[in-house]
């Protein structure tokens, strides 16, 4: 399970069997969401257990990393 980058309490990463479209875990506390990236758009797939607030700051990270999201992916998966 590679981890692709972590901050501010949030972990986001992939499972080694992954499968398209392109998405990403995301963990914080007992939560975890996963976001879908698609046409280099990044949207909520689906949560468990976290916050408006936090899907909200969860959501922005991986906004803002896409680039390293994206890479990663390619680099284990492809």
């Amino acid at each position: 399970m590679p981890t692709i980058f972590e901050k501010d309490g949030y972990r986001f990463f992939f499972y080694s069997n992954e499968h398209e479209p392109i998405h990403v875990h995301v963990r914080r506390g007992g939560g975890e969401a996963v976001f879908e990236i698609i046409d280099n758009n990044v949207e909520l797939r689906e949560s468990q257990r976290m916050k408006i607030n936090e899907l909200s700051k969860a959501l922005n990270l991986a906004k803002g990393n896409i680039e390293i999201i994206l890479e990663k992916w390619h680099e284990y998966l492809d």
